[in-house]
């Protein structure tokens, strides 16, 4: 069984950046596919980036391409996410989730089994 604990969440100015990490415990971190979703007050819980277990295939959702990137240290057993240009709209709790490795990546939240507690992410205008 994995467990996923989340940092990296904070303040920041609208066009800024923050750097999202999950690390997980467990020996069978790499064969996880991994995923961040976020949930912003009063919102459903939405889908932002997907990684496969062997880090060589990403899914992003169309709000967040070309500002997030996803990635993966599996000998750290970390992934990343990595948030540029943030904007008001990125305002959210955001979560880190895995289940295990295949193909194609999953975008729902109900094909996740496993899931952090969450770190908050605000930015101001």
């Amino acid at each position: 069984q994995v467990q996923l604990v989340e940092s990296g969440g904070g303040l920041v100015q609208a066009g800024g950046s923050l750097r999202l990490s999950c690390a997980a415990s467990g020996r069978t971190f790499n064969t996880y596919n991994m995923a961040w979703f976020r949930q912003a007050p009063g919102k459903e819980r939405e889908f932002v980036a997907a990684i496969s277990w062997g880090g060589g295939t990403e899914d992003y959702a169309d709000s967040v391409k070309g500002r997030f990137t996803v990635s993966r240290d599996n000998a750290k057993n970390t992934v990343y996410l990595q948030m540029n240009g943030l904007n008001p709209e990125d305002t959210a709790v955001y979560y880190c989730a895995a289940r295990p490795g295949g193909i194609p990546l999953r975008n729902r939240v109900r094909e996740y089994d496993l899931w952090g507690q969450g770190t908050k992410v605000t930015v101001s205008s």
